[in-house]
């Protein structure tokens, strides 16, 4: 904690926290809080569960920008544990983990909302927008 904490480079973006936490555009995460029916990748055939793990070592979805992250970290295994540690310790691997993350989850959110377009079912996260915006007009004085 102490060496995350002094050292010295690297900014954490939207899409770099969205892989270091879990929390994003990850199947396992989107069927937790009801976005998604089921937790399968929706990128490859395995039908492996969508987690960050998943997207950061095993996915063949995101293969060619793995094979970079790989070069960058010195050919070191892709554990977030790994990662995280050569993160620290280095700028350039921070940056080449922060592109991964910006590549890859771009490309998961696009793919997202083009599953929520094409859905039958109306899509929660615009319902989610409309009730957040009836309640806060409840709110207003008469």
């Amino acid at each position: 904690m102490e060496a995350w904490i002094d050292r010295g480079h690297g900014v954490l973006s939207f899409r770099l926290t969205q892989v270091l936490t879990g929390h994003g555009c990850f199947g396992k995460y989107l069927c937790r809080i009801g976005r998604e029916q089921t937790s399968a990748c929706h990128h490859c055939d395995g039908g492996l569960e969508d987690t960050a793990r998943h997207t950061l070592e095993e996915c063949t979805a995101w293969a060619e920008p793995r094979r970079e992250l790989f070069a960058v970290l010195g050919g070191s295994n892709l554990s977030l544990l790994t990662v995280v540690r050569a993160m620290v310790d280095s700028e350039s691997v921070w940056d080449g983990v922060a592109s991964f993350c910006e590549q890859v989850m771009l490309e998961k959110e696009a793919a997202e909302r083009e599953r929520e377009a094409s859905s039958p079912l109306p899509s929660r996260r615009r319902c989610a927008g409309r009730q957040r915006r009836e309640a806060a007009a409840d709110l207003r004085p008469p």
